[in-house]
């Protein structure tokens, strides 16, 4: 647009030159309705352009909004057979005082006292064996007796040793009748923060 808006500044310089000569006096009418015709147009012409060269609206771009940060999970319970198998041992803790045993240097006491500790145990285990499962040999038969085992014997059952030739069924010695459980009724954890204690610390106030 600058070019029609320079052109029509020329003419009016022009224009206006002759206004100045004593030969166009006659014509100062038709000369100054050109000259007021062209201003209009320069005029018109130069808004155009302002309108034309005006800056676009800028776009709003959405910013994109961050990404939420992501959720730590909680921490992972324990696994639900290791808190059983603490819940176990807090039962035998309790009934036989296996742990205090187990966790006892006996080196110091003699046999008598040892023994003496070793029947508490056993009565307290046994009574949670007898409670929540139900214990029953593999085999029926005496140990030191002959027995055989058949052919598609579960090896989860029974432990071969001593030389082992041929095919089954086998005939040997029992040296240990073994033991199975046919079910187990431990009390079950559904959710826990971490693993049980096996047994409280007692504290005696007074």
């Amino acid at each position: 647009m600058k070019s029609p808006i320079a052109a029509g500044a020329i003419l009016l310089v022009i224009l206006n030159g002759l206004l100045l000569f004593p030969s166009t006096i006659g014509h100062t009418g038709p000369i100054a309705a050109v000259a007021l015709l062209v201003a209009l147009l320069v005029l018109v012409f130069s808004l155009i352009g302002k309108k034309a060269s005006a800056p676009a609206p800028l776009i709003q771009v959405a910013t994109p909004a961050p990404a939420p940060a992501p959720i730590q999970p909680p921490a992972p319970a324990a696994n639900p057979a290791e808190t059983e198998i603490v819940a176990f041992f807090g039962l035998l803790q309790e009934k036989g005082r296996l742990v205090d045993f187990l966790m006892e240097d006996i080196t110091p006491y003699e046999d008598a006292e040892v023994g003496a500790a070793a029947r508490v145990i056993h009565q307290g285990a046994r009574q949670v064996l007898e409670e929540y499962f139900r214990i029953t040999p593999i085999s029926e038969a005496a140990e030191g007796t002959e027995v055989t085992v058949p052919a598609g014997y579960s090896t989860d059952q029974y432990r071969l040793v001593g030389k082992l030739t041929g095919e089954p069924p086998f005939t040997g010695t029992l040296l240990h009748k073994g033991w199975k459980t046919e079910f187990v009724k431990l009390p079950r954890i559904v959710k826990t923060d971490g693993l049980p204690s096996i047994a409280p610390a007692e504290v005696e106030l007074k």
